[in-house]
């Protein structure tokens, strides 16, 4: 199966570029608080550089108005929602925007199977992502791939992992839970916000190599 790619927390319209030049379908920028947060018409700027990959915001327990505003702004084609959204939030965004939704489900372990239920379907994409106490995300930790493989997982919407990945474990991932796309943020940064190119590569190359289409 081919893994897609998406790199997030982008802030630079050069590490955007970059993101499209390693091959990847999606490139995000945060609207959430947190050091990679970015203002919509910045976020418009960046996003124009990552010409031909799909544009991604991800919020965070945000007003489906405030966030129909942004997505025009930005010109975004998929909105993530972080902050356990449930499915009529991910309507509510759908019918305000007409943008695409992917909810993210942060997990310990195997993923709620009520929630994964209730999200199937509903969402475009489902993420999985790490659960920590305390944020919504970023915290570049892994959840347990191998204990999430043997719990339930979406049939209707794409599969997304998130989490603490890097060029050096993004192949285990990919095995443990052959995603439609892989997500990352910290495991290929300088510093907050500012991407590695190298690491950007490696990622890819390891993605690529791990889904059979190196």
């Amino acid at each position: 199966m081919r893994t897609e790619i998406k790199f997030c927390g982008l802030t630079k319209a050069v590490d955007a570029h970059a993101a499209v030049m390693c091959g990847a379908r999606y490139a995000g920028v945060i609207f959430a608080e947190g050091p990679r947060r970015i203002a919509a018409e910045a976020a418009r700027t960046v996003l124009d550089a990552a010409d031909g990959a799909l544009r991604v915001g991800v919020f965070a327990r945000a007003d489906a108005e405030a966030v129909a505003v942004i997505v025009r702004t930005a010109r975004l084609d998929i909105v993530q929602l972080h902050g356990d959204p449930s499915a009529r939030e991910v309507r509510q965004v759908r019918e305000r925007t007409g943008a695409r939704v992917w909810a993210v489900m942060r997990i310990v372990g195997s993923a709620p199977e009520e929630r994964l239920a209730e999200l199937d379907g509903e969402a475009d994409a489902v993420v999985f992502d790490t659960r920590v106490e305390g944020t919504l995300g970023g915290t570049g930790r892994t959840f347990d791939w191998a204990a999430a493989a043997l719990g339930a997982r979406p049939s209707l919407s794409a599969l997304v992992v998130a989490g603490g990945l890097t060029p050096e474990n993004v192949a285990g991932a990919v095995a443990a839970l052959s995603p439609a796309i892989v997500d990352v943020s910290s495991g290929v940064e300088r510093q907050a916000g500012i991407k590695d190119h190298e690491r950007m590569v490696a990622f890819a190359d390891a993605v690529r190599a791990a889904s059979g289409r190196a």
